[in-house]
C-alpha cells in the first residue's frame, strides 16, 4: 500500500532475474454495515487490497509479465452484509483485471470462497463463523484444490473467476440466497416454514392475535431462538434477555444475519444496525413488537363476539313482558350511546319511529332492529 516501498522492491529485483509474475494476495478485514462506515475504515480495509494492487498495476507497466494475479473474494461479487468495505475492496480488483484485459495485459481476479486453511485474515474464524459460512452454502476449498484452482485460472483468458465450493442443498436452506444463486436452487414455496425460519403470515398473526403480555413473551422467544442460531447455541433457551449482543459474540456478520432472519419471520423491514442498536433480547423483541402495531384481540371482535352470544341467550329466553320491556330500555340507552360517537352533536342518527317501535318490540324484534342498526344480515 505504499507507493514508494514498494517501487523500492521492485527495482531490488535483480537485471538477471526478471520479474515475470505478480500474484497479489494481500487483504484486511475491518466487517462493518454500509451504514458503519468511517473513513479511517474504508481507508485500512482499501489500502491493503485496492491500493496495493494499484501500485502494482502502475509499477509493472513496463515488465514483461506472464502473470498479474489478484486474490479477490466472492464476497465482492456475491455480496457480503456486514462486510461493506471488504465488499468494495475486491469488486476494485475484479474492475482492475477487467481494466488490464482491455489493455491487453495480463490480469487474473480470483473471487474466492473461503478456504478451509486457518491462518492470516482467518486465524479468528470461530466455529460460530464457520457455521455461518456453511449456512450460505459455501464449503471450505481444501488447500490442494486451491491451488489446482489458481493453476486452472491462470491458463484461462478470463479477467473474472468465481472459484467457490457451493453446496446447493445448503443453499436452498439459507435464510437469504445471493441474488445471483438463486438460479441454482429450486425455490422454497414460501407458504411453508422451516425451523429455522418461522413462516411469516402465521407468526405475525399469532403475535398480533395474542394478549399484549402473551405477545410480548412469543416476540421474546422468536428473537432468543434466531440469535442462538446465528451464534451457535443450542437453544434460545441459552440466551438470556438482558445478554447483551455484543457479548455473546456477536459481530457486524451475524448482526446483519440476524437481522435478516427476523425480517424473513415478520416481514418487517429494519436496519442492518438493528442488533447494535437495540442491543438485547428483550429490547430487539420489544422493537418487533412495537413495528407490528397493536397486539392482542381486536377490541371490536370481542364486542361482536359477545353480542351474539346476547343473541344466542335471548333466543332462548322465554318471554317475560317485564323483562323485556328492561332489556329494551337498557338496549336503548346502549344504542343512544353510540349514536352520539357519530354524532357528537346530540342528534339521533335514527328517525323517531325506531324508538318507538324498538320500545313496543319483542324479543325477537329486537334481535332483528340490532341486526338493522348494526347493517348485518337479519335472521329469516
Amino acid at each position: 500500500a505504499d507507493r514508494g516501498v514498494l517501487a523500492g522492491v521492485l527495482a531490488g529485483v535483480p537485471v538477471e532475474h526478471p520479474l515475470t509474475a505478480v500474484v497479489h494476495t494481500a487483504g484486511t478485514l475491518d466487517d462493518a454495515p454500509f451504514t458503519a462506515l468511517t473513513p479511517s475504515r474504508v481507508h485500512d480495509v482499501l489500502s491493503a487490497k485496492a491500493d496495493g494492487a494499484w501500485h502494482l498495476h502502475e509499477l509493472t507497466a513496463d515488465a514483461d509479465l506472464a502473470v498479474f494475479a489478484m486474490y479477490s473474494s466472492a464476497a465482492g461479487v456475491l455480496g457480503s452484509a456486514g462486510q461493506a468495505a471488504y465488499n468494495a475492496a475486491n469488486t476494485f480488483t475484479d474492475a482492475l483485471a477487467g481494466l488490464r484485459h482491455h489493455q491487453g495485459l495480463p490480469g487474473t481476479a480470483l473471487a474466492w470462497g473461503p478456504w478451509a486453511a486457518t491462518g492470516g485474515m482467518t486465524e479468528r474464524l470461530g466455529g460460530a463463523d464457520r457455521a455461518r459460512q456453511a449456512r450460505t452454502g459455501a464449503r471450505p476449498i481444501a488447500e490442494a484444490d486451491g491451488c489446482a484452482l489458481l493453476t486452472a485460472a491462470l491458463d484461462r483468458d478470463e479477467p473474472v473467476l468465481v472459484p467457490i465450493r457451493l453446496d446447493t442443498a445448503g443453499l436452498a436452506a439459507a435464510s437469504d440466497i445471493p441474488p445471483l444463486l438463486r438460479g441454482l436452487v429450486r425455490q422454497r414455496r414460501p407458504s411453508v416454514a422451516t425451523p429455522a425460519t418461522p413462516d411469516r403470515q402465521s407468526l405475525t398473526r399469532r403475535l398480533r392475535d395474542l394478549p399484549a403480555g402473551e405477545a410480548a413473551h412469543a416476540a421474546l422467544e422468536l428473537v432468543r431462538d434466531q440469535a442462538a442460531l446465528v451464534v451457535g447455541h443450542a437453544s434460545g433457551a441459552s440466551i438470556s434477555p438482558a445478554d447483551a449482543f455484543r457479548d455473546l459474540g456477536f459481530d457486524s456478520l451475524t448482526a446483519v444475519e440476524l437481522r435478516n432472519r427476523l425480517t424473513a419471520a415478520t416481514g418487517l423491514s429494519l436496519p442492518a444496525t438493528v442488533v447494535f442498536d437495540h442491543p438485547t433480547a428483550q429490547a430487539l423483541s420489544q422493537l418487533v413488537l412495537d413495528r407490528l402495531g397493536p397486539v392482542g384481540p381486536d377490541p371490536g371482535t370481542d364486542v361482536l363476539a359477545e353480542l351474539d352470544r346476547l343473541e344466542s341467550v335471548l333466543a332462548a329466553a322465554p318471554h317475560d313482558t317485564d323483562v323485556d320491556r328492561q332489556l329494551v330500555r337498557r338496549l336503548r340507552k346502549i344504542l343512544d350511546e353510540r349514536t352520539r360517537t357519530f354524532h357528537p352533536d346530540g342528534g339521533s342518527a335514527e328517525p323517531q319511529h325506531f324508538a318507538d317501535a324498538l320500545e313496543a318490540a319483542g324479543a325477537e324484534d329486537v334481535l332483528k332492529l340490532i341486526d338493522a342498526r348494526l347493517g348485518r344480515r337479519t335472521r329469516p
